[in-house]
């Protein structure tokens, strides 16, 4: 499956960066970390994180889902000939298939003007593979994310989004603090709404209520 066919029939115009929930009308932000709490006791704050994280993300995904595994990085600070494949996927995809399958697309700098020249130390490399969620040590994985920016390894510097090609949603922890899913039909997370609604962010929340509200009735 081609991910810019997929994206381009299920999120028309959609932009693949952070953040997914201000770049989609049926979006949902979640919170996960409470920023106060993780200076007074860090080994709370991220079994809260973790705990959150993971499931959200069993809520949205079952064992045989089929999901697009995408990884965006930079490598501004690495010669062009030490730019290889990433180490995500042979770590946290068991079976050996969809690692070969790997597929890798470069972006020119996406930030560049149109009477600019584009900087190659801009360009966003992008990985992604197809896969099933039994094939995948999501637990790991995501803890792994979700240690990004407060010092625990192993750590994913780069930004991982999960596309489940069944249930059409994306899936992306844009840090500690919290995730966004989205999807083309408010159906596809009335659930999730309705079940983790006491986490979702109160910054967003009167925008999310007005997306979800009518088909969300308890």
């Amino acid at each position: 499956m081609d991910l810019k066919t997929y994206l381009a029939e299920h999120f028309p115009n959609l932009t693949l960066e952070p953040p997914l929930f201000y770049n989609w009308d049926v979006a949902i932000r979640f919170e996960l970390g409470i920023p106060l709490m993780f200076g007074i006791n860090k080994e709370h704050y991220m079994e809260r994180v973790y705990h959150r994280s993971l499931e959200l993300f069993k809520a949205l995904h079952d064992q045989e889902d089929e999901v697009l595994l995408i990884t965006q990085a930079y490598f501004a600070d690495k010669p062009k000939h030490k730019v290889k494949k990433l180490n995500l996927y042979r770590k946290y995809i068991k079976k050996k298939e969809p690692i070969r399958a790997l597929r890798l697309e470069i972006l020119p700098d996406l930030d560049c003007e149109p009477d600019e020249t584009p900087d190659p130390r801009n360009n966003m490399y992008r990985y992604w593979t197809k896969c099933r969620i039994e094939d995948l040590k999501y637990r790991q994985l995501i803890k792994a994310i979700c240690n990004h920016d407060v010092g625990i390894k192993p750590t994913i510097y780069h930004r991982v989004y999960f596309i489940n090609i069944s249930k059409k949603t994306i899936f992306h922890i844009y840090d500690d603090r919290g995730c966004d899913v989205i999807s083309p039909s408010r159906e596809a997370l009335t659930d999730i709404y309705k079940e983790y609604n006491d986490w979702i962010l109160d910054y967003d929340r009167e925008r999310i209520n007005n997306v979800f509200w009518d088909s969300a009735k308890y």
